[in-house]
């Protein structure tokens, strides 16, 4: 079957890998256009778009699949269905309607569950013991078209956004392939998602990101996984801003006010609303990231030293 691959970050090169090696044709490559990275902000082609080049694969650049320069190229490609993994760009119609399979969507998540930008994130975020990956049919819905497939994924104890998308990535890179294996032999079965367990995870912005330690210590640790690498969970202290690795909650540690810092050795504590947690690592205000403790010997905390609470609850 002809089929164009639409996809923009990194973790979407796992599936264009596997869908190239498979008996499909890739006809080409739609991703969003070059953006600017790093402090210079140096106009920088997609991981996708790289990867694609590196395999041979014609090109479409585009935030709009819908406009008419964008239109007559998918029409030239004529594909019969498009792979979508986090292209990042709403798809509408008369661009919904080209391919005759349509446009098929790897999402990370089990739908109805986690319909939205950051899937893994919130499932992390809610402590979601277990997800997955689904592929469904693109309409004009948030993530409501029919389910054609699903796989599963363990979410283990300490996983951040990170490592567990990684691994969704790669595992549900098979899932779309044999979702188009499916649709091109006439097997493939599109279940309409339920009503019920239905939950949003719209993007998360820096603010989401900050801690507020007056909350439990649990809930603390799966916000800064959830928010890990992106967009980075932080705190502050006397208007300085930190940014925080991972954290382990320390049930059997003596209480500690929310916020309040305890360093003793190589163990550095946070007060939260329930039990401390013990800090890793820590990116101090124009610094690299460091290990807490070696951040708290420079700093000599004095006795009652504290980050800000957050959400309002500033010490």
């Amino acid at each position: 079957m002809r089929v164009l691959f639409a996809g923009t970050p990194a973790v979407a090169v796992p599936s264009l890998e596997v869908l190239t090696g498979s008996d499909h044709e890739v006809v080409g490559v739609l991703t969003r256009p070059p953006a600017p990275v790093g402090r210079r902000r140096v106009l920088t082609p997609s991981p996708v778009h790289a990867a694609a080049e590196a395999a041979g694969l014609p090109v479409l650049t585009s935030n709009r699949p819908h406009d008419e320069d964008t239109l007559a190229a998918l029409r030239e490609l004529a594909p019969e269905a498009v792979a979508v993994v986090a292209y990042g760009a709403l798809i509408r119609s008369p661009a919904l309607e080209l391919p005759r399979h349509g446009w098929i969507n790897l999402h990370f998540s089990l739908l109805p569950a986690w319909r939205g930008a950051a899937p893994v994130q919130h499932a992390i975020m809610a402590g979601d013991e277990i997800t997955g990956a689904s592929t469904f049919q693109i309409e004009a819905g948030l993530d409501t078209g029919p389910v054609l497939g699903t796989m599963t994924e363990t979410v283990r104890p300490r996983d951040t956004s990170g490592e567990l998308l990684d691994r969704l990535a790669h595992a549900g890179a098979p899932l779309l392939v044999a979702t188009l294996d499916g649709l091109a032999a006439g097997t493939a079965r599109a279940l309409p998602q339920p009503a019920e367990g239905v939950s949003l995870a719209p993007r998360l912005i820096s603010s989401d990101a900050r801690v507020d330690w007056s909350l439990p210590a649990h809930v603390v640790d799966r916000r800064i996984r959830g928010c890990t690498p992106a967009p980075g969970a932080w705190t502050s202290r006397d208007d300085a801003r930190f940014k925080l690795g991972p954290v382990r909650p320390q049930p059997d540690a003596s209480p500690l006010r929310p916020g309040e810092l305890h360093a003793v050795g190589e163990s550095v504590l946070v007060g939260t609303g329930t039990h401390p947690v013990q800090l890793d690592q820590v990116a101090p205000p124009g610094k690299s990231w460091m290990s807490a403790a070696d951040w708290a010997r420079g700093a000599r905390l004095e006795s009652g030293a504290a980050f800000d609470g957050g959400a309002g609850v500033a010490r």
